[in-house]
């Protein structure tokens, strides 16, 4: 045994006893007649002191961030250090022992307040994970899952695992394909998620499935979208609702939350907000409910009016309460934030209401005063509010009044602190256009269409919508679900819409088309994003952060240099010839 004793847990009880402690050297200190060692582990940190001499000559050859064993004896220390668990006593060390020495210069400090560069700290991601802030997200990661497991058992669900080599699923990013050796030609994916292999489950009989599933998909890396790959409670039930599912949420979340978290948390039922509403109140389908700013359509309000920039668009218009009271600094800046590259306005039109009803700045020249008259009776602007118009395409108007609420709300610290609001977006549109043109799925391709056959053949596609959902939390896509389509004809007519013949539906979804002729069980299910679970609890503002080894911004591994080239004799293997022109 290297150590009877963990650095964190020693206290005044244990003064007296003999201990062998192990663990990192954070800090030294030499004050001539004695040396201090902070000495740390994953519990805590233990103050050391070494008095013997021969000892200390050894003491100062050592460095911080090096592995070390003391045999010592626990002493009260003279002068306390309240801001430790272990601040009242130290350890007079007898023996040291270096189990891992440490270089003498680090890439960077370990535990400082000092900004690092994030690609150095992933390419020595070992170190960093020393970090006490992070080392502890890690371990509240592992926490949370168990508490997931645990809840998920005690609600009847059956942990399954699904395959990694899987096949190509369309299913809204680029798969990750896997070179078949034993198959010249072939290729396997690796799954965007366990899609189909959880529907198969209850076609197999199975009541209540579950799994901590791994994801892979192509898709470019945000603050809060791990690239390459992540995790998620995959959950899926026969002879289910989607109120069954909603269910399910509502308790596994609250719950997972609440234990980990002083901050307040929205219970069951969460509110269910459709999809087309999300859009008009808030522009877009994540809303974060802690901002109290709603987006309303005055389009009609303007349609006379002699403002050129409104005429023929749709306008929307987001009022601020108190928001006169903002100089005109603040308006140009919300301006040159509206017009940049990402958000795509070409100009964010703004007006007081004053104190005393004045209508100022801005476009005051064209509210007349019957539009005044109907912004404060039917729009409810009062004095001393500002409000801010954007004029476009009905779409575009409404994603860039989406990203100016969002801004507003940051601006302004709208946004109510402490506390998790959760909110299911339901009822999304089956279909949508491509930039070509053409009908394509908007959310999941395997999901159920509300009305069933009947709406897919007698209703324009495009007005069809799906039972499927998404919870949101704090502005975050938190889960995604659907009641499945378990109905062969349903599904070959809906991938028929979307330009699928049945023989492709056939070829790419075999499993599924031919599992769905032998008696399968209606079913529905959801997908909680693990990862960003623990972000929020942890209440950090990037992904990165919670995951023991992530890749940087541009998808690269900098710790492991992958992607990375391989030999020719591994391409040869795999039945692959390069072409980079």
């Amino acid at each position: 045994m290297y150590r009877t004793k963990t650095c964190g847990e020693l206290t005044i009880k244990n003064v007296g006893e003999e201990v062998e402690l192990a663990g990192w050297i954070q800090k030294i200190r030499d004050l001539g007649g004695m040396i201090f060692i902070d000495l740390r582990d994953e519990f805590g940190i233990t103050q050391i002191v070494i008095h013997d001499e021969k000892l200390q000559e050894e003491v100062k050859e050592y460095t911080t961030e090096s592995c070390i064993h003391i045999n010592g004896k626990v002493v009260e220390r003279s002068s306390k250090n309240n801001k430790i668990p272990t601040g009242e006593i130290e350890v007079e060390a007898s023996k040291i022992e270096v189990l891992g020495k440490c270089k003498n210069i680090l890439p960077f400090e370990i535990n400082t307040d000092q900004e690092v560069r994030e690609d150095l700290r992933l390419e020595y991601r070992f170190l960093d994970l020393r970090n006490e802030k992070l080392h502890k997200n890690i371990l509240l990661r592992s926490e949370i899952i168990k508490t997931i497991r645990n809840k998920m058992d005690e609600l009847g669900f059956t942990e399954i695992q699904t395959p990694i080599l899987a096949n190509s699923s369309p299913e809204g990013a680029r798969d990750y394909l896997v070179p078949s050796r034993l198959n010249p030609g072939e290729f396997y994916a690796l799954p965007q998620a366990p899609q189909q292999f959880k529907q198969l489950l209850m076609v197999g009989g199975f009541n209540k499935y579950y799994q901590i599933a791994p994801c892979f998909r192509d898709e470019d890396p945000r603050a809060d979208r791990a690239p390459g790959e992540f995790y998620q409670l995959d959950f899926e039930m026969s002879f289910a609702t989607q109120e069954d599912v909603f269910n399910v949420i509502e308790e596994v979340v609250p719950y997972t939350f609440e234990k980990f978290t002083n901050w307040k948390v929205d219970k069951g039922p969460f509110i269910r907000i459709p999809y087309r509403e999300a859009m008009e109140k808030y522009g877009i389908d994540k809303p974060d409910l802690r901002n109290p700013l709603i987006i309303q359509d005055v389009t009609k309000l303007f349609e006379n009016s002699d403002f050129n920039a409104f005429k023929g668009k749709t306008v929307k218009a987001i009022v601020v309460p108190n928001g006169a009271e903002q100089g005109r600094k603040f308006f140009d800046k919300m301006g040159e934030f509206a017009t940049t590259e990402e958000v795509g306005a070409k100009g964010l039109a703004w007006t007081k209401f004053e104190q005393s009803g004045e209508v100022a700045g801005g476009i005051a020249k064209f509210i007349t005063p019957d539009i005044k008259e109907k912004l404060e009776k039917e729009y409810d602007v009062k004095p001393n509010s500002s409000i801010f118009f954007i004029a476009d395409e009905f779409e575009k108007a409404q994603k860039i009044a989406g990203l100016v609420r969002i801004e507003l709300g940051k601006r302004l610290d709208l946004l109510e602190k402490d506390v998790y609001r959760f909110c299911f977006i339901v009822d999304f549109p089956m279909y949508e256009l491509s930039d070509e043109g053409t009908i394509d799925f908007s959310h999941n391709p395997f999901s159920m269409p509300q009305g069933g056959l009947e709406a897919l053949e007698n209703k324009d596609p495009l007005e069809i919508l799906a039972y499927q959902y998404d919870l949101v939390c704090n502005g975050y896509e938190m889960a995604s679900g659907a009641v499945r389509n378990h109905n062969p004809e349903i599904m070959v007519k809906a991938f028929e819409i979307a330009g699928y013949t049945e023989e492709e539906v056939k070829n790419r979804f075999g499993a599924l088309y031919n599992a769905f002729q032998y008696g399968t069980p209606p079913h529905a299910g959801a997908a909680p994003g693990l990862d960003r679970m623990v972000m929020l609890i942890a209440n950090s503002q990037n992904i990165r952060e919670i995951i023991a080894f992530p890749k940087n911004k541009k998808a690269r591994d900098l710790l492991m240099r992958a992607p990375s080239q391989v030999s020719e004799q591994q391409l040869k293997d795999v039945h692959i010839k390069l072409d980079l022109e």
